[in-house]
Parts: C-alpha cells; structure tokens; sequence
C-alpha cells in the first residue's frame, strides 16, 4: 500500500522561495552581463571558456608588439630609402659636373666653379649621411655617437645590426651602415672621397685623374644603388610582415569578443524573458500559497 506524502505549507514556501531566489539570480547575472557588456565576469562563469581567453589574449599581445616593432622597423628603412634615393640623384649631377668639368674648353674659372659645386654636393651628401630617426643617425649602425659620418667624411660608426622582431620567428634588419651604403673609409671608391678627388682634380685642371675619379664615382654609385634595393626589399618584407599581424589581430580580436563579450540582443531578449517568467512565479505563488487567519496570529 502506498503512504501518500505530506506537503506542508512550510516546504511549500521553502522551496518556492528557493524557486523565486534562483530566478532572480538569473536575472540579475543577465543584468550584470548587460550593463559591463561581457560575459565572463570571473573564471566559474565558464573555466574552459576562460582559459582560452587568457590564450587569445597572450597572442593578443605578442601580435600587438609585432605590429609596433613593425612600424618601428618601416619608420627606420623608409627614412635610409629616403636619404639614399636623394643621395642617388645628387650623385647623377656630380656626374654631370665631372663630365662636363672634363670639357677641353672649360677654363680654370669654370672648372673651380664646377669644384665649388662639387664641394657643396658633397656636404649636402654628407648631412643625409648623418640623417637621424629617434634620435639615433641611420647609417651609424649601433653606434652610440650622434653622427655616423665626421666633418672629413670619415665613417665612425659601428658595424653592428639593429633588428626588429616582426613576427613569429621572423626577425629583420632594419637600418644599413655608412660603410654599406657609401663605401668603407680605405676604400678608393668611398663616396665621400670620391668626390673630394673630384673637386682637387678640376682645380689642379688633371684629366687623368678626373677620368679615373669619374670611373671610381660610377663604383660609389653602383653599391649605393645596390644598398638602396636591398633595403627596399626588406621594406616590402616588413610591410607584408605588418599587413599579416594586423590580419591575424582582427583575427584573435574576433575570437576573443566572440569568448568574452555579450550578445546584447540576445541578452535584453532573455531578460525580459527571465523577468516575465519572475513575475509570473511571483503571481502563481501569490494564488497558491493564500495566507490564513491564524498565519497572521503567528
């Protein structure tokens, strides 16, 4: 024989309190959701869903360095492309100059024009020598001086490599030195001499030797040149290097707002789901559980 069970009033209201307090929590976690606009708020939220955004967020970061060291890198190549593109084109007019310094009907007042002209060339060149990026001269390798070339257009930087991490395993040199750029110091075609050799010989009116400096300043221009590609090249690898990190961070950014962030919609939606369901436990526990008499002589 079965016993039927007893439901007391006092169970009846334990477990709709228990009922209504549950709900109200609900609902208040949606609210609390709504109003920071994430969703996870501490780790027993979701333990794996927070795990992986602790893992979204390291990439997050090292992604985000990637990108400054990047822009970093292609702040110091774009200002050696720079200066070295203006260094090839005031070569070309010392050329000129030389070729026509070489013109048999030149005087000797026309040629010493022509050396002062050189000459100026020359400290310009030797000003873009000593371009500097955050304060630091670009051809002076890692020197810790503020110029890379002296007054006599001798190199006294270092030899030493400034590089930037741009990417997972994916380091690039970002400067070039004097020496790479406009010859070594003992170097018979080092720019800067060069065309000192070219100023002396128009005005001591020597042929052989303005021949000879022309042919040594088509050398200084041929490894210039070869400094400048070379540097254009790792140019476009640090920009495709940045346009992959800024991809890959729009990437991880998604997945991470996917993990943490609300669906608002979604959410207004099921509060006022949750707070209809609320006041409608509310009612239906109103007409249930109607107090008497005696619970108010209690």
């Amino acid at each position: 024989m079965t016993i039927p069970s007893r439901v007391t009033d006092s169970s009846m209201r334990h477990r709709m309190l228990g009922d209504l307090n549950r709900s109200m929590a609900r609902g208040q976690k949606l609210m609390g959701q709504i109003s920071s606009g994430k969703q996870l708020s501490r780790p027993s939220d979701s333990p794996t869903g927070t795990v992986t955004s602790l893992q979204l967020r390291g990439e997050l970061r090292s992604t985000q360095q990637f990108a400054r060291n990047a822009d970093d890198g292609l702040g110091w190549l774009g200002t050696i492309q720079d200066k070295l593109g203006d260094a090839s084109a005031q070569i070309i007019v010392a050329r000129n100059l030389t070729v026509q310094g070489l013109s048999a009907s030149n005087s000797s007042s026309a040629r010493d024009a022509i050396a002062v002209e050189i000459d100026n060339i020359r400290q310009s060149m030797m000003g873009e020598a000593n371009t500097k990026y955050l304060g630091r001269p670009v051809f002076g390798g890692t020197t810790p001086g503020a110029v890379a070339f002296d007054d006599t257009g001798k190199y006294v930087g270092t030899e030493g490599l400034t590089t930037r991490t741009v990417g997972p395993n994916a380091r690039v040199r970002i400067d070039a030195t004097g020496a790479e750029a406009f010859g070594a110091n003992d170097s018979d075609t080092q720019l800067f001499k060069v065309l000192g050799d070219i100023a002396t010989a128009l005005r001591g009116n020597d042929d052989a030797a303005l021949n000879k400096a022309l042919g040594n300043l088509d050398t200084a221009h041929d490894l210039l040149n070869s400094t400048l590609s070379d540097v254009g090249a790792r140019y476009n690898r640090i920009t495709q290097m940045k346009q992959s990190a800024d991809d890959h961070l729009l990437s991880v950014t998604s997945q991470l707002s996917d993990i943490e962030d609300v669906d608002l919609p979604k959410a207004l939606m099921e509060l006022q789901i949750q707070q209809t369901s609320y006041q409608a436990a509310l009612a239906a526990s109103a007409k249930v559980i109607q107090p008497s008499l005696i619970d108010f002589l209690r």
